[in-house]
């Protein structure tokens, strides 16, 4: 099972400038790069602070100079954003940029807030179906001579400019939950990024049961790769721990704050939620962020990546993103690099 490292920038108040946490997000990848992680994911959302990523290729460009030997991933891009001819030839230039270390994750996108701004009157729905129409036609402008007349994209014939460096194009990751979409993913080729969030190990298997399911149902193409998205901590005292579980309680109150898009927002902050209103979220409590999600000793998080390799999980991808300080997110990366990773050498 390969690591990666999955990272934006975020922030829950305006304490901290963007460039600040820009030469942040950069140390992390440097550190991930030089510390002989798979590769790296970024991603892409707008007009939020909770997650700051406008354009991941333009990041990923960015990464392509200060790194030298991790794949550099799209974490994602959102499919109902994007005309198939402008990701074909953005990604295509991006992969030349970094000399074919370009993966691309696909997602329908999961907050309303975003809908609202760029697509008006979309849903979730609709947004899975563009993406299922986006994915095909990405690939066939790869190839050339491609036209194409959908639901939702109409044009003549088109080839991009440039061509992907990898051939025949990029790797594709789909971000999946429902069967369906493990389905599509499997059927189109493509490899599968999945998360079960705040849940426990029993959603980490039911999500590979869809993948199965899937790979069983199309047994003439190739098994794709499927990777696990998780919030992990690594940390080095019962203290340290416990004080990691409460800032994922925090991050997640905020996170369903932004999914359930209802409170007040300015200046891309979102209202800040009480105190006593996040200590009284059960679901989200401390003790359920230590149990649920990869949050202990480095020998803890050990035994419990062993679970997800034997499972049948290719990739691990070690979610940064906590809101907590960049020195506690440094110290966990470091211990998981220097006393998890060895634990799966070859």
């Amino acid at each position: 099972m390969k690591f990666s490292l999955f990272v934006h920038m975020e922030r829950l108040d305006a304490s901290q400038s963007h460039k600040g946490l820009y030469d942040e997000f950069v140390a992390l990848c440097e550190i991930a790069d030089k510390g002989g992680m798979h590769a790296i994911w970024t991603g892409e959302h707008h007009g939020m602070d909770f997650t700051i990523a406008p354009n991941p290729f333009v990041t990923i460009a960015d990464l392509a100079r200060r790194t030298s030997r991790v794949r550099l991933g799209t974490g994602t891009v959102i499919a109902p954003f994007w005309h198939p001819i402008k990701l074909a030839g953005e990604a295509a230039m991006t992969d030349i940029i970094c000399d074919g270390r370009l993966d691309i994750g696909i997602a329908r996108g999961a907050y309303s807030f975003e809908y609202e701004r760029l697509l008006p009157g979309l849903d979730a729905w609709a947004a899975g179906q563009r993406m299922r129409e986006l994915i095909p036609a990405v690939k066939g402008i790869w190839k050339g001579d491609y036209a194409h007349d959908g639901e939702f994209y109409k044009f003549p014939s088109t080839t991009s400019a440039p061509k992907p460096l990898q051939k025949p194009n990029p790797p594709i990751w789909v971000a999946a939950r429902d069967p369906n979409s493990h389905e599509f993913a499997v059927a189109n080729g493509c490899n599968v990024q999945v998360t079960p969030l705040w849940q426990g190990d029993d959603e980490v298997e039911a999500l590979m049961g869809r993948f199965n399911d899937a790979c069983a149902k199309h047994p003439t193409i190739e098994r794709p790769k499927i990777m696990l998205l998780r919030h992990t901590y690594v940390g080095s005292s019962d203290a340290d721990i416990a004080q990691a579980a409460h800032e994922l309680s925090l991050y997640y109150n905020y996170f369903f704050a932004w999914f359930k898009n209802e409170k007040p927002v300015t200046q891309g902050l979102i209202e800040r939620i009480p105190e006593a209103e996040i200590n009284s979220n059960a679901m989200l409590s401390d003790a359920v962020m230590r149990t649920n999600n990869v949050v202990g000793s480095p020998q803890t998080v050990i035994s419990r990546l062993k679970t997800y390799e034997a499972m049948g999980y290719d990739e691990y991808s070690f979610w940064i993103d906590t809101g907590m300080s960049f020195e506690r997110k440094k110290a966990s990366l470091q211990r998981f690099i220097a006393e998890v990773m060895p634990a799966f050498a070859e």
